[in-house]
């Protein structure tokens, strides 16, 4: 398996704190926002390579770290060759990026470099198994119908099939979100190519799972009793320092 880090954005609701440094390699309670990613992969055995797709302005940020940081995995970081928020890939295009440029054959588990929680992902990789070669997202009850229309909101039955979902709703009909957390069998590689090339694809991973659901069955395991944190603005820095400061979850 191989997993693959989304952390090309240039995250500008947070300078001047990322001006120069990228939000994954943020420190939050004394740890860079990364290095609790990896936490979460390191005890996957059959994680062999970890992919770090960002962009031009900050390769040689996330070389530097990797040059320094020890793993058990292989780290290759990838350049996506975009400058700005202007001709920035966006998450899709970036998954479809790596997949292309690496050639990647084996199945891929894709994590946001931006959200932090913490968890059992042997759990999930297993949930993820016994659904193939369907699609799988994680899922967490965010608890709050007014900070539900800023996430892609799901509805699942009783075997953690998805029903509906519904990118950033006016209206949500419930507060089941999506994490940034996605596994894709290798069967199913070519799936992202596919919906890059319709007409109106959208770069946000929420419009690829909206579009997918209503074709083939598309599965949810659903976090519990755990904390997420999607670090996109201070205030979410801010209560992610705090929580983690004191242990975290």
């Amino acid at each position: 398996m191989k997993v693959l880090l989304l952390a090309a954005g240039y995250a500008t609701r947070l300078y001047p704190l990322t001006l120069n440094t990228p939000k994954p390699l943020l420190p939050v309670a004394g740890r860079l926002v990364l290095e609790y990613i990896f936490d979460l992969i390191e005890p996957l055995k059959e994680v062999d390579e970890v992919f770090i797709v960002t962009n031009e302005k900050f390769y040689q940020n996330f070389e530097d770290w990797r040059k320094k940081f020890s793993s058990s995995k292989k780290i290759t970081v990838v350049d996506d060759r975009t400058t700005s928020n202007e001709n920035r890939l966006g998450a899709t295009g970036d998954i479809e990026f790596v997949i292309e440029k690496k050639n990647i054959k084996d199945d891929l588990l894709v994590l946001a470099g931006d959200n932090l929680f913490k968890a059992d992902l042997s759990i999930f990789a297993d949930f993820c198994a016994s659904k193939r070669p369907c699609i799988t997202l994680g899922l967490y009850d965010i608890k709050d119908l007014l900070l539900a229309g800023k996430y892609g909101i799901v509805s699942v039955d009783k075997n953690n099939k998805v029903v509906d979902f519904k990118e950033k709703p006016t209206n949500p009909a419930s507060t089941l979100a999506a994490m940034c957390l996605y596994f894709f069998p290798k069967e199913r590689l070519g799936i992202m190519k596919q919906y890059l090339g319709l007409e109106n694809a959208k770069d946000a991973p929420g419009y690829f799972l909206e579009w997918l659901y209503k074709r083939e069955d598309l599965y949810g395991f659903v976090f519990k009793d755990k904390k997420w944190f999607d670090i996109g603005d201070k205030k979410s820095l801010d209560e992610a320092e705090k929580e983690f400061s004191r242990g975290g979850q």
